[in-house]
């Protein structure tokens, strides 16, 4: 498990669903053979309660030994997550069979157990289980615990054999990034959201902790109906709602990826390619992407290569390359890679997107010959981690020029639009050059921005300010899905 890291306040509890099967009860209605679907996604305060049972509270406590516990009270308070899980389309849902158990009382009359003479069988409901397509949910919280919390909390995360149901067997880990295996699909809190998800709220512990005294006394009879006040549901919007797209720049990152050494033995040292290659690099990486997703999953959808694509060309998938710059010792050089999919792209696709890029493991080309590995969470290099390119600013600057969208002079409305077709909002100044803006920004020549047997386009370096502070990453121009027009956050307290 990771430890506490310096960068963006956030915690990740990962979820991985051992067997690829989740049950749960969401309304209490399974032992009525009236319920159709499986919870989904597991509700946070289905995490928070499993949380508890893992340690136990006061005397029962053994492990975390926080007699205050600070873990759970600081948990219980923390605002609805935002929760990664498959979207719903993408789940399996199976009605399981009643069944029949022995009772556990004996009686010599009205028998009814063949196989147990002299009990009595007792009628069981088990519900519904669900089969998600990827076995992984996620909760990010928008804050990071002090680390005495966080080792609590990691100890109460090992301790979670499953969720939901027994049958359900997990296995937690707690992070500050967001883990590997996290699914693009997202549910994000919203007082506008119509999926209400129920969440821990201050208070619950107490309350958990009455429901278990009652259950030791009563038994089974005590159930989570009897205790209204832990029925606390927050809104959400879910991975289709359209909103959703808008909040989120209209797509999102589905795999962050290093550059490394070329392969043992080639003699090769680069850690980084010149930012120069970035047209080669993009290349490599569609093609390898491409090359992937054919091998693991079949021909892939227009979304991906452009050809026979429908719908408007700025919603296409971008390969982006991640430079070193910003900085006064930055050099441009490229040392990580991303692959961007539109939020109106089918939540399969980016599925196996990002699962063909992360399978990724070699660019080979015309003087390029590096390995790619996963992002493993690292802030070094600082150019390779998502932290810098998703940061929030109103101030951005290109990286890679920006290729123009029409030969017309440059102009706050034509800007604009470059961000709408961007998923932006619109620019509320901008400034433009032929020359880098920023250091370590590369300057291309024509040939090493326009392709081969295609018309030329004009290119500029630009400044964008925008009246709020607006989400990365942000790539800008007719060369988005080429990795031109990428974007860094520039401080706000610049002269």
């Amino acid at each position: 498990m990771a430890s506490p890291a310096s960068g963006k306040s956030r915690l990740a509890i990962s979820v991985e669903f051992m067997h690829g099967v989740y049950r749960a009860d969401p309304t209490g209605t399974a032992n009525t053979g009236r319920l159709t679907e499986a919870e989904w996604p597991p509700a946070p305060s289905r995490l928070f309660a499993a949380l508890v049972a893992s340690d136990g509270t006061g005397e029962r406590s053994r492990v975390t030994q926080e007699a205050e516990l600070r873990e759970l009270r600081w948990l219980e308070e923390q605002p609805p997550p935002v929760i990664h899980a498959d979207a719903p389309e993408l789940l399996c849902h199976q009605s399981l069979n009643d069944r029949y158990v022995v009772k556990s009382e004996k009686t010599a009359r009205n028998s009814a157990h063949q196989e147990y003479v002299g009990r009595k069988g007792a009628l069981v409901r088990p519900g519904v289980r669900c089969a998600p397509r990827h076995p992984h949910v996620t909760y990010i919280y928008d804050a990071k615990p002090a680390d005495s919390i966080f080792r609590a909390l990691q100890l109460r995360c090992a301790r979670v054999g499953y969720l939901g149901t027994s049958d359900s067997p997990v296995r937690l880990r707690i992070s500050t990034d967001l883990p590997q295996g996290t699914v693009a699909d997202s549910y994000i809190p919203s007082e506008y959201g119509d999926i209400a998800i129920k969440v821990p709220a201050p208070g619950h512990l107490a309350v958990l902790d009455r429901m278990y005294c009652e259950w030791a006394k009563l038994g089974p009879s005590i159930s989570r109906s009897h205790f209204p006040l832990l029925q606390h549901a927050a809104l959400y919007q879910g991975p289709r709602d359209p909103r959703h797209a808008t909040e989120s720049s209209k797509g999102s990152v589905v795999a962050w990826l290093r550059i490394g050494a070329g392969r043992e033995g080639s003699g090769s040292r680069t850690r980084a390619i010149s930012g120069r290659r970035v047209s080669a690099v993009t290349a490599l990486f569609k093609a390898a992407v491409l090359n992937k997703y054919q091998n693991l999953f079949g021909e892939p959808p227009p979304v991906l290569h452009g050809h026979g694509f429908k719908d408007k060309g700025y919603e296409l998938a971008r390969y982006l390359a991640l430079p070193d710059v910003g900085f006064r010792q930055s050099r441009g050089k490229i040392h990580g890679l991303a692959l961007w999919m539109p939020a109106t792209s089918d939540s399969l696709h980016r599925g196996r997107a990002r699962d063909a890029a992360r399978a990724v493991r070699r660019l080979v080309g015309p003087g390029i010959d590096v390995r790619v590995t996963n992002h493993d969470g690292e802030d070094r290099p600082w150019a390779a981690s998502p932290k810098r390119w998703q940061r929030k600013s109103r101030r951005w600057v290109t990286a890679f020029p920006a290729i123009h969208e029409r030969r017309r002079p440059l102009d706050l409305d034509e800007v604009s639009r470059w961000c709408r077709h961007a998923g932006l909002p619109d620019a509320l100044a901008f400034r433009s050059s032929r020359t880098p803006l920023v250091a370590g920004a590369v300057d291309l020549a024509p040939i090493e921005v326009n392709r081969a047997g295609k018309p030329g386009m004009p290119y500029s370096h630009v400044e964008l300010l925008f009246a709020e502070t607006v989400s990365g990453p942000i790539v800008i121009g007719s060369g988005r899905q080429r990795g031109f027009g990428m974007c860094v956050p520039v401080e706000e307290n610049r002269n």
